[in-house]
């Protein structure tokens, strides 16, 4: 079956724009029951310059927010998912950032008495390589434990839920290795070793594909016959390729600086070596004028006798 490619940005937030398909996306990541899901996807625009015949193109970074209800032993807890898709190794300050912002956000808590933090969960798919474990799907959750025996306890209660954060870490790169269950099947809708001779299009195998995702792989068709979404894509081409190459030269530039340093550091430590040669040849020089002016001195004792 042929799907629009959900690695552009334009073609991911249409995807997680439909409720149902949201939803049974991120309980599938998270792993618990999403009941309700409310959507917000906080958009940035940043002019690009325009590339040969072509127009100025918006650049839109999307962060996904959501406030999701779930169902737990308990009853229902509400908790915001951060979703953040990047291309770049330079996202991940951004990341930083954004999540500094939710901490901060007034309106990421709750209680009538009293405020309580909500739990933030945090969703990062990754296209780039990174330093860590080759896997497709990554969590990464706290615990609690004593600092002395480490013994372990639940990881539960206001403290520890809001002051700290679950994450979940999807490698792009990594997900044409695995197939192991439901959920790396489903995001074998990422996989880019399935596109097509157009970089827009997948060709995904749907017989292998969870049944209870298939709306998914249905959104993402719609994706794909939609004429303005493959215009977009390619708009979204152009951007890519402009930063891939400020990119290319910020590393250059970085690249040169460094070497320039290495030869200032070498340079240095040759003018050092030199002072350090002048001052034993100085020393030299000064304790053969002792000994000669010492021999000196006794020559003369030996005359005047």
């Amino acid at each position: 079956m042929h799907i629009a490619n959900p690695i552009y940005d334009v073609v991911f937030k249409y995807m997680l724009e439909d409720n149902r398909v949201a939803k049974l996306f991120l309980s599938a990541i998270i792993g618990e029951d999403i009941m309700e899901l409310d959507f917000s996807a906080q958009e940035h625009t940043v002019d690009v310059k325009p590339t040969e015949n072509k127009e100025r193109a918006p650049l839109t970074v999307c962060h996904f927010d959501f406030s999701a209800k779930i169902k737990t032993e308990a009853g229902l807890k509400t908790v915001i998912i951060e979703l953040q898709k990047a291309k770049f190794l330079s996202d991940l300050m951004r990341f930083r950032r954004y999540l500094g912002v939710h901490y901060q956000n007034s309106d990421n808590i709750y209680g009538d008495k009293q405020d309580k933090a909500r739990q933030i969960y945090c969703i990062y798919f990754l296209d780039y390589g990174m330093d860590l474990p080759p896997r497709p799907v990554l969590k990464v959750n706290y615990k609690v434990e004593d600092a002395y025996t480490g013994d372990e306890f639940p990881a539960s209660g206001e403290f520890v839920s809001g002051l700290h954060h679950r994450s979940w870490i999807v490698q792009i790169r990594q997900l044409k290795r695995h197939r192991r269950n439901d959920l790396e099947k489903l995001l074998s809708v990422f996989d880019q070793s399935n596109v097509t001779s157009m970089q827009h299009i997948l060709d995904v195998d749907d017989e292998s594909f969870p049944e209870k995702y298939r709306e998914i792989m249905r959104r993402l068709r719609k994706a794909m016959e939609d004429p303005k979404k493959r215009k977009e894509m390619e708009i979204e081409d152009d951007i890519i390729r402009e930063l891939q190459d400020k990119e290319r030269v910020i590393e250059d530039k970085a690249q040169t600086i460094i070497e320039m340093g290495k030869t200032i550091a070498d340079k240095n430590k040759t003018i050092a070596d030199n002072a350090k040669t002048l001052a034993d040849n100085a020393k030299t020089i000064a304790d053969m004028e002792k000994k000669i002016a010492e021999l000196t001195k006794k020559n003369n004792l030996t005359i005047e006798k």
